[in-house]
């Protein structure tokens, strides 16, 4: 296994959580400035919404961050992005093209994020996760 097969799927799961991690921050300081913008969306029951969202991304975040349940993670956070992005970020519906440029962006940024996610899925936690450790009582082997 090459050095670039070894460290990637490692390097990605800590930019992936680095990520969600922020959002993480993001919700618990700025509750009641996204409880306003979920509601000027129209998304139902902002402060419900917000507490699943803080709770499948602190999962999904522990998940790639100790390489614990990888897929499994990954495909939380990839679902949770995927139905944010559309809902939150319709740059479609924006007259403004400063504004509509400023969400295109973001979406933009946020389907990347998905396909991150995609590939975690794929190629699961790599050589240093929880996922790959040993069994109990196994000298060295792997699952």
């Amino acid at each position: 296994m090459s050095f670039s097969e070894t460290i990637s799927p490692f390097l990605g799961r800590c930019a992936l959580s680095w990520f969600f991690g922020a959002g993480v921050f993001n919700i618990v300081h700025n509750w009641a400035q996204l409880t306003q913008q979920l509601t000027v969306k129209h998304v139902p029951m902002p402060p419900l919404v917000l507490v699943l969202a803080f709770v499948l991304m602190v999962m999904g975040t522990f998940s790639l961050l100790v390489g614990y349940h990888t897929r499994h993670g990954a495909a939380l956070l990839f679902a949770m992005t995927i139905v944010a992005t559309v809902v939150l970020h319709d740059y479609w519906h924006i007259a403004d093209p400063a504004a509509r440029r400023a969400e295109f962006e973001i979406f933009s940024r946020d389907v990347a994020i998905c396909g991150g996610l995609l590939m975690m899925i794929g190629v699961g936690c790599g050589p240093f996760g929880w996922d790959n450790r040993p069994p109990p009582g196994a000298k060295g082997k792997k699952r």
